[in-house]
């Protein structure tokens, strides 16, 4: 007897593993069963326009599989898409207050959530949301881009110039870091300006200079600086050194420098910038051919300016050319065509924009630094050409 039940031992602990193995398959058919079911409920709601019902439905199933965190993430994107901002942050805020997904994921769902918040206006959110990420090594370069922006469009230069100060002591010091770094500097500069803050202003455009060495924009603030202080001389030398950095900003200089050269009554440092540099815009060459006039060589400015025009013909230097024919012109009735057709090329350059985004296209007839449309740095140029310069 004894022996017959060793002999069934093995036989009872293989009876209990068979059983015990089908009881775990049941349980989790049984729970793949519930899953499917809340699927097929939430997506019969979404079908049925009744999306609230809908994140209701795939919110309770959190609580029943981590497993679905990613569908639920990309649920929140779609209805963000759709514009439904608010069930968006409610299935991206349960995802983010859940103990049991891992970090990776709550770190997802935080910067889905962080999306949100932007586009629903809640930036003060939305800071938090992405500052929480700087320390994440999958989100940290999209949460600085994120940050950027935030600051960008409330305008927190401060912020903005320490978070990329921040950056490039972590070793960031791209030439894009750089660049958007000087344009805080400068944008911080531009507020002091106005406040008559010459002092803090010129420090922040220096250290602009420092974080990007080929900007243009320091040397154009600095001479504003230097022009409103009424030092002539020196704001010459700041806008002197726009065309070394990049010619093709000389057509912003030229204008202020002739200012400042009538202030002083001197044009030596005019004529020392046209000379190197008057054939390389529309702007430059006609400051020559004006200096020429106004010495009295009306006519050989006007043969210099046609002979340009042949080369690099612009609406500007046809303008300015027929300006110089009237000068010349005896003949009243001709005279008097000359100066119609002026005002027309006039008022058809007031119509065309000045300034094109080498990014996106998008043109305007103001400066902008920062691009209104595709929000890069320093993509915005003077237009060439024609229509430009």
């Amino acid at each position: 007897m004894l022996e017959l039940l060793f002999l069934l031992l093995p036989v009872a602990a293989g009876y209990g593993w068979v059983m015990g193995r089908n009881s775990a398959r049941q349980a989790q058919q049984k729970h793949s069963s519930i899953l499917a079911k809340h699927y097929y409920r939430g997506l019969n709601f979404l079908l049925s326009d009744e999306p609230d019902k809908a994140v209701d439905t795939l919110i309770k199933m959190i609580d029943l599989d981590s497993d679905t965190v990613e569908t639920h993430i990309a649920m929140g994107k779609f209805f963000r898409h759709r514009g439904e901002l608010d069930r968006a942050i409610r299935v991206h805020q349960n995802l983010v207050s859940k103990e049991q997904i891992s970090a990776l994921q709550r770190e997802s769902a935080l910067y889905e959530l962080g999306r949100d918040y932007i586009l629903a206006g809640f930036l003060e959110r939305a800071e938090n949301a992405f500052l929480q990420l700087l320390n994440s090594k999958n989100h940290f370069l999209n949460a600085q881009v994120q940050l950027f922006n935030i600051y960008q469009t409330t305008k927190e230069w401060p912020r903005a110039i320490e978070l990329a100060e921040q950056m490039i002591g972590a070793g960031g010091d791209s030439d894009e870091l750089c660049l958007r770094v000087a344009h805080f500097y400068c944008e911080q500069a531009s507020i002091e300006i106005k406040d008559n803050h010459f002092i803090e202003a010129e420090a922040n455009l220096q250290k602009a200079i420092v974080a990007d060495e080929k900007a243009v924009r320091p040397w154009l603030l600095s001479g504003e600086i230097a022009m409103r202080q009424q030092k002539y001389n020196h704001a010459i030398d700041c806008l002197m050194e726009i065309p070394s950095r990049d010619v093709s900003w000389l057509s912003e200089a030229v204008p202020l420098i002739e200012e400042c050269a009538e202030q002083l009554q001197d044009h030596t440092k005019l004529n020392k910038v046209l000379d190197e540099y008057w054939q390389q815009c529309a702007t430059a060459y006609l400051a020559k051919v004006k200096l020429m006039a106004k010495d009295g060589e009306i006519a050989n400015a006007a043969e210099v300016l046609l002979e340009q025009l042949k080369k690099h013909p612009t609406m500007k230097g046809f303008k300015t050319l027929m300006g110089l024919y009237v000068d010349l012109q005896d003949h009243e009735q001709s005279t008097n065509s000359l100066l119609l057709l002026k005002e027309l090329v006039e008022e058809q350059i007031k119509q065309r924009p000045k300034y094109k985004c080498h990014s996106c296209g998008f043109a305007g007839s103001k400066i902008h630094w920062l691009c209104p449309s595709c929000k890069k740095w320093g993509v915005v140029r003077p237009i060439k050409g024609l229509d430009g310069e």
